[in-house]
Order: structure tokens, then C-alpha cells, then sequence
């Protein structure tokens, strides 16, 4: 018997140990009944406290395979004409409804292993890094193992894992964990209290001096409960505090403690004082992803006045000609802006500039009205004629560095090589007038707010890149842009705490590539948005009981959160409990990490 486990330990170490030196995340099933997953810690939020970043290794049951069409076996038809055409028919009907049927299943999550099963993994694991065991050879240390568990255990055991313990090179010890839930109860009295979580600890550890710190995390901006109902948002802020000497389950995090913001936040919302230059870098995406691909999405135009007609008109100012036509024209672009919330006080105050040149207010033009290749076009070639021909000398930043601005400066001396306005030419120069116009955008702010120098935007400017890589480069100029004004309108952060966000915002891009879904952190003082939590509910509260030092370090927590953070497991509401539909107290899951450190000399 005892020879039968070790050759199982020893199989099953050398699986893991495979999957370890493989760079494939793929699953990979073991004895038919379970499957193993490589991947980092922190993409399991229950684990993430434990795990971090580092690679583990996940255990569960095999996804069932959901029924298909076509997996269905052919059935045998008569040779009678009419009775294959019924058949036919059928079997076309059968389809269509096998099909209906497994578009209609729900898709499965991550299903658990029984408790025994996930015992016997870990006992695996446990005795392939334990070298005091003959049979077993010295074997190096494996990533940590964590099992999903069916919770139908009497202590609805979720999760158990196990994490090697290394002295120099040699596996010495081996921390097993138990993970283990229950369903949300808005009954404080029914938490559990600080006593019995050292209780707890001690049942585990011999006595030695303890320590207890606290975590929480709150929500200041993102997802909302509308009638019971969670309407989540894309743009997220948080900050997560830690304290030492905590002497309360749910006690709010004090002064004292450490803070960390963490921004996400999304494009596109109306409501951002920087909707309309998402906008605009909108416009300028599909230009640039027009060029790339031979198709531009056009975008629909905010002016019901054509471009052709707004350029005339704009030439015509500037001649001095048209007076009229030009005030009709403003009037109708004035009478054709959307009344939305983007028209605020605070994206007028700081974001727009006043001292628009020329090239940059023909591009707040175009990009309101064009449509379609010809329009750039036809727009273009009455600017060139008129000033090739002298009827317009208008001024520009000494620092453009479009194709048109090259041409206006070669006007002042009357000498204008020749432009083929065919093919993607137009599209090209209007792309870099979009991209000359919102690169000086981006640096008003900045360089105003005194929130970084040209010397740090260089890579962010640069125009000695193709034109792809330049409206990236803008995006990410964007989402810092984003980020500072969430931090500045929304927080009321003061200037220190906005320069270090920016200069850890370019720093990060300037390495990193364009990712909309990043979160940015910045540590804080808890005074500065004291007003923001205090009053409220955390999203996840933590205690946790430690003795130990260094790699023998052994802890026991109890986690409280407003959603579960199993995600194999159905919790549902007890019965036993009266639900006050009108109490404002929030209801809490419950979950407690508790751990064993196994020495195997």
C-alpha cells in the first residue's frame, strides 16, 4: 500500500514537474478525473493575498463537454426517395434544435474536486518534496498547489493548497492552507470576532508571540446598486489601507495606516471632462488605422454643414471676403454641437487652447465634417490652390511639422512644390495635422499644470516614427491624461501627489505597451480622502494573525467582502436569516485562510 502511494506522489510530482519546465499554459488532465492549470497566483483573487504574482499550479475537476450537433451519430435512412427527403427534413429540424439547445446552455465555470480527492493531491505533492522518504529522490521545489474543493465538508472547505518551504537549495518544510467559506449575513454578531481568531491560530501553533494587522479595501468610484441590481462601471478607484494593532472585526482603517489609490479607468464616457478629446483621438485612429488597412470606419460628423462648405467658408474669413457667409456658417456649427455633458466648465478651463494656428483650425474642422476620402481631398486642394495662388497668408506654430504647415511656409516665399492630392497623400496629411494639433494639446496641460518638462515627453513627441506608432504613443499620453484628471477633478489630489502620478504614469510607458485595462497606483496619505471612506462599507475587510519569521512565517485570516470571492461554488442566502429590506447595513461573505507548517527535518 505504502509502495502504491509513493509511486502515485512520485507520477504525479513528475507531471507537475513537466508542466513547470513547459513555457505552454495549456491544462493538462491527470487520471482522466482531474485537470492542472498553470498560472499566477494573482489572477485568483482568494489566492492572490498568498500567491502573488508568482506562477502555482491550479487543480479541479475536468469542464464537462457541452453536447454538439455534431457529435450526434448519422442515423440510417430507407432507400425510398421520399421517405430520404422526410428524413432529410428531419434531420435538418433535429440540427437546428441541437443547436438552439447548446447555444442556450450556460457556460460552465471552474467545477471543484471532492475534498478526498483534493486531500489526496495534496498528500501527493507533500510526500514528492519530502527527501526523508526513501523511495523519493531529492526533488526540486515545485510551484505551490492549490486544489478547488467542493465546500460538502462539515467546515465547507474551498480551497486547500500546499507551498514548499526551502532552505538553501534543499525542500525542509511544506505549508498546507485551508480555505473555508460562508454565505453573506447582514447579522454583525454572527462574524466572527478577533478572539476567535487567534483561538484559531493557537489550535495550529504551538504559543509564540503573535502579531494581528489589518487590511480593508474601499471603493471610491465604479460599480453602483441600482434596485439590487450591481451596474458595473469600467472606470474603477480604490484604495486599499493596512494598519498594524487592530482591536475591532470591521473597524475602519485609521489615519496611521498605509494607503494605496488604485485608478483604472475607461475611454469613452460622456460624462469625462475629456470625452471630446477622446474623440478627436478617435478620429485620428481610424485615420491611421485607414492607412493600414485600406478601410477608414468614418465616424458620424457633428456638422451638418459639409467640409467642403466649412473650409470655403474658413478661406473666406480669412480673406475677409465673405463676412457673411462666415458668421452663417459658425452660426450653423454652433446650432449643430451636441448638448451633452461634455461641454463643461472644467474640460473649457483645461484643455482647450486659444492660440490655434491655422493648419490646427482647418483640423477642428475636417474632423467634425469629413466622411470620406474625397472630402479630405476636395478640402485640401482648396487650401493648396489658395495658397499657391496668394490669397491667403496665414500663420502657424514655428514648431509644425506637418506636410500642409511645410507647404504654408514655402507660400511665404512663393515658391510651393507640387502635391498629387490622390491616393492615401490626403489622408496622410490630414493625419499628421491631427497628430501636430493634439500632440501640442497633451503638452499645453502638462507643461502648464507644471506636472512634467519636455524632456520627459520626448518619447511621447516623437515624429521620427512611423505614423502608427506616433497615435499609440498619443493614446498613451491619453490614458495619463485620464488618469491625472481622475486623480485631480474627482479626488481633489494635491499638486505633489499629481506629479508623482504623472511621473509614474510616463515612466510606466515608456516601457510598457498601451493598456487600457492597467492599473495605476500611488500611495497616499488617509487624510487626504478621509472624507471619501470613512462613512462607508468596505468592499473587503481583513484581519490576520502571523507568528513566525521568514519562510517559517505562519498566518490565519479572516476575510469579510461584499461579493464572494470563491467563484466554484453557488452560495445561497440562509433561511434561517430575516433580510430587513430597508437596513442600510451591508451583508458580508466570510472567509478564513487558515494555515500548518509541516517540517520534514
Amino acid at each position: 500500500m505504502g509502495s502504491r502511494v509513493i509511486s502515485s506522489a512520485k507520477e504525479f510530482y513528475n507531471t507537475l514537474r513537466s508542466l513547470q519546465d513547459q513555457e505552454s499554459n495549456n491544462p493538462f488532465i491527470h487520471e482522466e478525473d482531474t485537470q492542472i492549470l498553470k498560472m499566477n497566483g494573482n489572477k485568483i483573487p482568494v489566492l492572490n493575498i498568498y500567491c502573488g504574482n508568482q506562477p502555482v499550479f491550479i487543480c479541479e475537476k475536468p469542464v464537462p463537454k457541452i453536447y454538439e450537433p455534431d457529435d450526434q451519430p448519422m442515423t440510417k435512412t430507407s432507400n425510398c426517395a421520399n421517405e430520404d427527403a422526410a428524413n432529410e427534413d428531419t434531420a435538418n429540424e433535429d440540427d437546428d434544435d441541437a443547436e438552439d439547445d447548446a447555444n442556450s446552455l450556460p457556460e460552465l465555470g471552474p467545477q471543484p474536486l471532492t475534498i478526498m480527492k483534493a486531500r489526496q493531491l495534496l498528500s501527493w505533492y507533500t510526500l514528492s518534496q519530502n527527501a526523508n522518504v526513501s523511495a523519493v529522490d531529492n526533488n526540486p521545489a515545485l510551484h505551490p498547489l492549490w486544489v478547488r474543493c467542493d465546500m460538502s465538508d462539515p467546515a465547507r472547505t474551498a480551497w486547500v493548497g500546499a507551498e514548499t518551504v526551502c532552505t538553501g537549495n534543499k525542500v525542509s518544510a511544506v505549508k498546507l492552507y485551508s480555505i473555508t467559506c460562508k454565505g453573506s449575513t447582514v447579522d454583525k454578531k454572527a462574524l466572527i470576532t478577533l478572539d476567535v481568531l487567534k483561538q484559531e491560530h493557537k489550535k495550529r501553533h504551538p504559543p509564540s508571540s503573535t502579531a494581528i494587522k489589518g487590511s480593508a479595501r474601499f471603493s471610491l468610484f465604479g460599480s453602483t446598486v441600482v434596485e439590487n441590481t450591481t451596474v458595473e462601471s469600467q472606470s474603477i478607484v480604490t484604495v486599499d489601507f493596512k494598519w498594524s494593532h487592530v482591536e475591532s472585526v470591521l473597524e475602519t482603517p485609521p489615519l496611521s495606516s498605509t494607503a494605496t489609490l488604485n485608478i483604472r479607468v475607461a475611454f469613452g464616457d460622456m460624462r469625462s471632462p475629456m470625452y471630446e478629446m477622446y474623440r478627436e483621438l478617435e478620429f485620428l485612429q481610424s485615420l491611421a488605422d485607414g492607412l493600414r488597412t485600406g478601410e477608414t470606419e468614418w465616424m458620424e460628423p457633428l456638422e451638418s454643414t459639409s467640409a467642403v462648405n466649412l473650409t470655403k467658408a474658413f478661406l473666406e474669413e480669412l480673406q475677409g471676403t465673405a463676412k457673411t457667409l462666415q458668421e452663417d456658417a459658425a452660426k450653423t456649427a454652433e446650432n449643430s454641437k451636441p448638448t451633452t455633458d461634455m461641454d463643461t466648465p472644467i474640460f473649457n478651463s483645461f484643455l482647450e487652447r486659444g492660440d490655434l494656428d491655422f493648419v490646427e483650425q482647418l483640423w477642428v474642422r475636417m474632423k467634425k465634417s469629413v466622411t470620406s476620402y474625397q472630402d479630405i481631398g476636395d478640402c485640401l486642394k482648396l487650401v493648396t490652390e489658395a495658397l499657391r495662388y496668394g490669397d491667403i497668408k496665414p500663420w502657424i506654430h514655428r514648431d509644425s511639422s506637418s506636410s500642409l504647415s511645410k507647404l504654408i511656409l514655402q507660400s511665404y516665399h512663393q515658391q510651393i512644390d507640387h502635391v498629387s492630392l490622390t491616393g492615401v497623400t490626403p489622408v496622410h496629411m490630414l493625419l499628421e495635422m491631427g497628430l501636430d494639433k493634439m500632440r501640442k494639446d497633451y503638452i499645453n496641460y502638462l507643461i502648464g499644470e507644471e506636472l512634467t518638462t519636455l524632456n520627459h515627453l520626448c518619447y511621447f513627441l516623437s515624429t521620427e516614427v512611423d505614423p502608427q506608432e506616433q497615435v499609440i504613443r498619443l493614446r498613451k499620453l491619453h490614458h495619463l491624461l485620464e488618469v491625472i484628471m481622475t486623480g485631480g477633478t474627482f479626488l481633489g489630489l494635491p499638486y505633489d501627489r499629481l506629479f508623482l502620478l504623472t511621473q509614474s504614469c510616463l515612466q510606466h510607458y515608456k516601457t510598457c505597451p498601451y493598456d487600457e485595462e492597467h492599473e495605476f497606483k500611488l500611495q497616499i496619505k488617509p487624510a487626504l480622502i478621509s472624507h471619501f471612506y470613512q462613512k462607508e462599507n468596505p468592499v473587503l475587510w481583513k484581519a490576520e494573525v502571523s507568528s513566525g519569521h521568514g519562510p517559517h512565517e505562519v498566518r490565519t485570516s479572516v476575510q469579510l467582502s461584499d461579493r464572494p470571492l470563491v467563484d466554484h461554488v453557488i452560495f445561497e442566502a440562509d433561511p434561517n436569516e430575516t433580510v430587513n429590506v430597508d437596513s442600510e447595513d451591508p451583508a458580508f461573505f466570510t472567509t478564513m485562510v487558515c494555515c500548518s507548517l509541516v517540517n520534514f527535518v
